[in-house]
């Protein structure tokens, strides 16, 4: 997978880009992060890349020539997004998350800022992604959580195939609790189950408390989750009868 960057401030990228899991999977090749800084694409002395918007108004808007420049001097994968992050996007969750990192080969990630972007830009942006519903900065922030959650999606990422496959919003619930040693910390203990060596039990304990924890923290999904059993059930039942 490879990311491109187009961000006025690639410098906020080096410590993220080098910790933990993230860094690994870059140093092994799993994924590529390239940035692109617009300024390095403007024609003036001063490197100016925003400009007032026509009609009035608060603020500045980045300008188009520098973005268009930026992405077009790109190599062209086959599989390939331009991505506008903006809280007017889509906002990111895990199926999201899962499509990029299935169905694409490069990522063009634009990280805007100021007041906002220029629309014409919006002729070269295939698809707009949102960190949710409330404004920062820029850019940056939702474009480190778009490359982090896609890149440990990556084949050879995350050591253990199987603590993906049960994390939380993988199956539109809620992780299970979980615990370490001790198994008596301050009085608190591990529950009698999880000690019992007995696996078919404690797995229906983890189901039961995932669902449990999704009815209280997030009742939306377990409403999915629902809906998605039946749906199966519905087809098993189908697939018997035929």
């Amino acid at each position: 997978m490879r990311f491109d960057i187009v961000t006025l401030f690639p410098d906020c990228f080096t410590s993220v880009l080098n910790s933990g899991l993230l860094g690994k999977a870059l140093a092994k090749q799993i994924a590529q992060v390239n940035l692109v800084n617009p300024r390095d694409f403007t024609n003036d002395k001063h490197r100016k890349v925003d400009d007032e918007p026509y009609g009035g108004g608060v603020g500045m808007l980045m300008k188009p020539e520098p973005i268009f420049a930026a992405v077009e001097s790109l190599p062209i994968l086959p599989r390939r997004e331009v991505i506008l992050m903006s809280p007017q996007g889509q906002t990111i969750n895990q199926p999201l998350l899962r499509e990029l990192a299935i169905n694409y080969d490069q990522l063009i990630v634009i990280c805007g800022h100021y007041e906002g972007i220029d629309e014409r830009v919006q002729q070269i942006v295939t698809r707009e992604i949102s960190l949710g519903d409330f404004i920062l900065t820029g850019g940056e922030i939702p474009a480190m959580a778009l490359i982090n959650g896609v890149t440990r999606l990556l084949p050879g990422t995350v050591a253990k195939v199987e603590s993906i496959k049960y994390e939380s919003f993988e199956e539109n619930l809620l992780d299970y609790p979980q615990y370490t040693r001790p198994a008596n910390f301050r009085g608190w203990k591990v529950p009698n189950v999880l000690l019992s060596g007995n696996h078919k039990e404690i797995a229906k304990w983890r189901l039961s408390q995932q669902i449990e924890r999704t009815k209280i923290r997030r009742p939306d999904l377990l409403k999915a989750w629902e809906e998605q059993q039946n749906n199966e059930c519905g087809r098993v039942d189908k697939q018997n009868n035929e």
